[in-house]
């Protein structure tokens, strides 16, 4: 990296979804990030100061990862990180970059009495896929989401490899409100001074009072594209395609396998029945499904279809009309499918506010992987059940 290119990063504001671009060395001086941020290169895990009172931590993810899906859900501003710990073989919080222990201790203060204080600014960044070491801005994260239990927010799940079961965790950030990040601010925090007369007024809130306010960001487009329903790399095609070789002798089967499905997009679902292939009226089974808890639930009925095509075969009208004209009155509907909603079809769901439900392609690649079904011999093994 020149010397020019470096000073322009180290200058540089953070604007949200902006690519920051590293050198064409080909090696690891390439990384925009030690210049952008002042952390060290490589990892996913980086931070200014120690690791015991860090002043600033930086994560970044490819967003691509099947066996562990990071994830930034635009429209709620919530951001799904797993940490460091992704082979067998160490207990869960002995990795090289320490970077399950940042995770323990950050959300330790942050459930911790009066310490929101000691908790430093998050920095999200993705690897720009398939171009050098550039990264992509996602913005300014705090630890916790608004209204989640806070036994929830980090978990400790288990996975399984060559046969060893290991743990890892799972966290849970809220992107907050800010659509630019100060370089004064960012000399600020590394100083360790993160309530400056620079700090973002969302940060100030969250510290102060525990405020999350988040950046969401409603999707322009009301309806899901095709690319955006079926799976975006090989080893989800190949998930897809053993789920349909598993049912393409015998589509009925696939109504068990789509009930499931259901049940791991929707956990409160308290009962799902199947109906009779010859005398299904449309539905594919009708379950309910509990808003609320204890005493005060109330459950909701619902209708399942489930549709075994393969990934250049979409669901269309006639399908969908089939479904939301057998829908009785406060029913909603759940569409599962190996393939994807044709456009006019999603089109007239979103603008005719049907109570639809879309489970394509692409989320039961989604559903699987966070069950910890993330290749196609794992996916055969998880078939053999129905």
């Amino acid at each position: 990296m020149d010397a020019i290119h470096k000073a322009k990063l180290q200058n540089a504001d953070l604007i949200i979804d902006r690519v920051y671009a590293g050198g064409r060395n080909g090696n690891a001086s390439d990384d925009p990030l030690p210049p952008l941020v002042g952390v060290s290169n490589q990892g996913g895990f980086r931070y200014i100061g120690n690791k015991e009172k860090p002043r600033l931590i930086v994560l970044t993810s490819t967003l691509r990862d099947l066996d562990w899906p990071d994830n930034l859900d635009r429209q709620s501003g919530t951001f799904t990180y797993f940490g460091d710990n992704k082979s067998p073989g160490n207990e869960l919080h002995k990795t090289k970059r320490f970077g399950n222990l940042l995770l323990r201790d950050l959300f330790d203060r942050l459930h911790r009495s009066g310490a929101r204080a000691e908790v430093p600014p998050v920095l999200i960044f993705a690897n720009v896929y398939r171009s050098w070491r550039d990264v992509q801005f996602l913005g300014l994260a705090v630890p916790g989401v608004e209204n989640l239990d806070p036994n929830s927010d980090l978990v400790a799940v288990w996975r399984s490899k060559d046969g060893q079961r290991f743990q890892n965790y799972q966290s849970k950030f809220t992107m907050l409100n800010e659509g630019v990040i100060s370089r004064q601010w960012l000399k600020e925090v590394s100083a360790g001074n993160s309530l400056g007369i620079n700090a973002p007024p969302s940060w100030r809130r969250w510290v102060e009072k525990g405020v999350y306010d988040a950046l969401k960001a409603p999707r322009v487009l009301n309806h899901r594209t095709k690319s955006e329903q079926l799976p975006d790399t090989d080893e989800g095609r190949a998930i897809i395609q053993m789920v349909r070789q598993h049912f393409v002798d015998d589509e009925y089967r696939f109504e068990q396998c789509a009930a499931k499905l259901a049940e791991l997009m929707l956990p409160r679902i308290v009962s799902l029945d199947l109906t009779r292939p010859s005398r299904d009226g449309g539905r594919d089974g009708i379950g309910k499904y509990q808003l609320g808890d204890g005493a005060s639930a109330v459950d909701v009925s619902f209708a399942l279809e489930a549709k075994c095509y393969g990934l250049t075969n979409s669901v269309g009208v006639s399908e969908l009309s089939r479904l939301i004209s057998r829908l009785r009155h406060r029913q909603f509907g759940v569409l599962v499918t190996t393939s994807y909603v044709a456009d006019q079809a999603y089109k007239e769901i979103k603008e005719d506010e049907h109570p639809i439900i879309v489970i394509c392609a692409a989320d039961i690649v989604r559903l699987l992987k966070a069950a910890g079904i993330a290749t196609a011999h794992d996916a055969l093994e998880w078939l053999a059940a129905f």
